[in-house]
Order: C-alpha cells, then structure tokens, then sequence
C-alpha cells in the first residue's frame, strides 16, 4: 500500500500500534489510536508524555513546536512542564537560523512555564526546510487523567476559538504576497496573527473545562475539526453528530478557504480544543470561555453506536467524512 502525505490511515495505524516494545506496569495509557498523550505513574505522579513534528515550513517553527506539544499535554487534565526538541536543519543553513529557533522555543516555553530540558540539533541531508520534534512532558493536576475515549452518550461537545485557526495563519504566512492582492493587506495581516490572536495555546481553556467535569478533551490538529470528531468518536467506541451550522469559522478563514477551494473543517486544527460534557455544564463552560473572551460554541453531540457518525447542515444529516491528508496540503 502506498502512503500518501499526511497522518497514516488509521486502518494502518491500527495494525502498527500493537508494537509497543517491552511490558511497563507504570505505563497506564500507551500507544492508542485518537489518544493525544501517554500516562505514565511514577510514585505518587502520573507523567503525561507526548511528542509531535511540525513539518510545515513557517517562521515561526520553534514556537509552533512547544505549543503543539503542549495543548495534547493540557488535553490529559495536566500542567506542561517540560519540553526537549529535535531540530532537523537543511543543508546551507547558518547560525542566525539556528539561534532564532532556539529563540522561539524558548520564548514559548517561559509562556507556558516549561523549562528546556535537552534536545538534539543537526544540519540533515535530503530536506529544504526545518523540521522540530517536539518533546512534552507534564504532570497530571488531578487524580484522574482526561482520556479521549471518556465521551459519554448524551455529552455535548463545545469547539473553542473556531476551525482552521492553525491553517489559516499558516497559509497567510506562506501566501502572503498572492493573498494581499487577493483579500487586502488588513485582512491578511489578521489571518497571519491568528498564532497568538486567538492563538495557538489551549492551554487556558483545558484547564477551564476541568472546573465543569469535562468528560474528554481532544486537540483537532491534522484534518482539522472533521477529524477531530472523527477521532473523539473512534477513540470512546461511540459516534457523533457534528452540527456544521454552529462551527465557528472566523471570516478570515472563510474567505482564505473560498479563495483555494477548501474545507475549513479540514483544515489544520490547533488552536481549538474539542471537548464532551452533560448539558449543564457544557454550557456552563461556554459562558465561562466567554467571559474569558475566548469564543466558543456547542456543535454537536456524542451519540450510541459505533460507526454512525453524521454532519448535520440546514436540518440535512450526511456520512461524517473526514481525511488523514489535511486540506493545506492541497496548495502543495
């Protein structure tokens, strides 16, 4: 079978992940499909683990990469606390490249409160671009860790910011001269502050969702809110109704997405948490989210049965489709 760009089919993954090296009774949560983070007990501490690539060109790398890390880290129910990163450097590249990376992560981490703890860096044949690898590690707050697969029948499911913040910025970033001619520089210049406005952390609101008994938490991050869902669904053995009509999209992304022709649910996610609560305290957390000024909004619900996940728009339901090969991937 031949692999295209993008995460690896989950019918792939599924066979991969049995290969999980030697037996651990510390580890409490290992590889597993739609679970963001690892959970590992150490004494009287449970560990929270996780690492991810950035591998999209930007000028902003390092930052991407602690905060990427990081949100699958708050997604457990757990404080960031520790971040190491390899950084792959193409060949030509010169110590001012080097530095600014460095900057960038160690700008994102005194942010979040997470120190630098290590890493690796070289200069790396056969790529045109930086790649980083990054690293979390963080520390469960409460006594019970929030797992993905958590999602309760009934529990309706909140969208923090919007879809497609991530992929919006980046392609302002990557697309800038040809957008600006397009959409205007006021329009543009929005788009490319998406990373910090609404910005790229979920930090705030993962920690929020704890006070309202959240059931699951999720980081939409390749295939963006569609796949999201996707993924909460398989993850907890149940499916979802995804209420397309209440999904955020800001109209910068709208208007970027018309203009390439694709999907802002498919769009690269990070930015936005996905998360499942009763009723109640669903919408308890979006008032609060709000007061907060961080937008939020209800759409959509976990329902029983496996393999039924649906989109609902204008009142019309559909097969809930969603892709491994995220739409920025289209203007390759």
């Amino acid at each position: 079978m031949s692999l295209r760009t993008g995460k690896l089919p989950s019918s792939v993954l599924k066979k991969m992940l049995k290969h999980t090296g030697a037996r651990d009774p510390r580890v409490i949560l290992g590889p597993k499909l739609g679970e963001d983070a690892a959970l590992v007990r150490i004494g009287g501490q449970t560990l929270v683990l996780k690492t991810d690539p950035v591998t999209y060109a930007s000028d902003m790398i390092g930052w991407y990469a602690v905060h990427v890390n990081a949100n699958d880290v708050a997604t457990r129910g757990a404080k960031p606390c520790w971040f190491q990163a390899t950084i792959l450097l193409p060949d030509g590249s010169d110590e001012r490249l080097v530095e600014d990376i460095f900057k960038q992560i160690s700008s994102a981490a005194k942010e979040l409160g997470v120190a630098v703890t290590g890493g690796h860096t070289e200069v790396t044949p056969g790529i045109d671009h930086p790649i980083v690898v990054g690293d979390m590690h963080g520390v469960l707050i409460g006594r019970k860790p929030i797992l993905t697969s958590g999602a309760k029948v009934g529990d309706l499911i909140v969208l923090t910011k919007g879809a497609g913040i991530e992929g919006t910025a980046l392609i302002a970033r990557e697309r800038r001269a040809e957008l600006v001619d397009v959409l205007g520089k006021k329009t543009v210049d929005r788009a490319s502050r998406f990373l910090t406005d609404p910005g790229l952390s979920i930090a705030r609101e993962a920690s929020l969702a704890l006070e309202y008994h959240v059931h699951a938490m999720h980081d939409p991050t390749e295939g963006g809110v569609a796949m999201g869902m996707n993924e909460l669904a398989e993850a907890s053995g149940k499916s979802v109704e995804l209420w397309i009509d209440e999904v955020p999209i800001k109209d910068e992304t709208r208007k970027i997405c018309a203009h390439y022709g694709i999907d802002p649910l498919g769009l690269l996610g990070s930015g936005a948490l996905l998360a499942t609560l009763s009723e109640d305290d669903a919408i308890g957390f979006v008032r609060a989210l709000k007061r907060r000024k961080i937008d939020a909004a209800i759409i959509g619900k976990v329902v029983r049965g496996k393999d039924r996940s649906v989109a609902i728009r204008d009142g019309v339901s559909m097969p809930l489709s969603s892709s491994e090969r995220d739409e920025v991937l289209k203007l390759s």
